[in-house]
């Protein structure tokens, strides 16, 4: 038991270091870089842990046997308890189980598409300039979501609203008016979340 937490353990430390290689170069390094960066002697040991990766889906092949990152590869650590935005309370560093951003913000793939943010017209909803929001693509969306729109053949991103019985794009910053199209209003898409960088 101690032998497989041992290794389970040292896996955790390679995939580590295999993400961070990876976010660096966007490459999967062959068995050589492979075997200085995990710190191992032995091709063979590279192998044996390069077939657990396989197994455990975070490492694939090419069609031309170039390894590349399997469909786990992305998944990031999620902790088990939720961070308080309120009172402190205390800290646990557990985490619960693995999940992927795409797993947390992506429903439906084919339709989903990233919009980068400009301007600051939405900052009381939390959103702003470099933003990269998570749009699902449809024509329609109720009153109160948060849409990108086309107005005169420019995208935005506002509040839609009803106004004596016309849509309208509502900014969430005093300092920008209500848009009322005078032609057609297009609904690009819904926003579901959005990612952001903070340093």
């Amino acid at each position: 038991m101690a032998l497989n937490q041992t290794k389970a353990s040292r896996d955790a430390e390679f995939l580590d270091k295999l993400q961070d290689y990876y976010a660096d170069h966007r490459v999967i390094p062959s068995y050589s870089v492979l075997a200085t960066l995990w710190g191992l002697s032995a091709k063979s040991w590279v192998s044996e842990c390069v077939k657990r990766f396989e197994e455990a889906g975070y490492l694939d092949w090419t069609p031309d046997r170039q390894l590349k990152p399997g469909k786990r590869f992305f998944e990031r650590r999620l902790a088990a308890a939720p961070v308080q935005a309120g009172l402190p309370q205390s800290a646990d560093s557990a985490y619960d189980f693995v999940s992927s951003l795409d797993e947390m913000l992506v429903r439906v793939p084919s339709k989903t598409v990233l919009v980068r943010v400009k301007g600051d017209s939405m900052i009381e909803a939390g959103i702003h300039e470099g933003d990269h929001l998570v749009v699902e693509k449809q024509p329609h969306a109720n009153v109160g979501e948060i849409v990108v729109a086309i107005v005169d053949n420019e995208f935005t991103v506002k509040y839609l609203e009803r106004e004596k019985g016309t849509y309208v794009l509502r900014p969430a910053n005093k300092a920008f008016p209500v848009i009322r199209p005078k032609g057609r209003l297009e609904i690009f898409g819904v926003v579901a979340g959005l990612a952001r960088r903070t340093r």
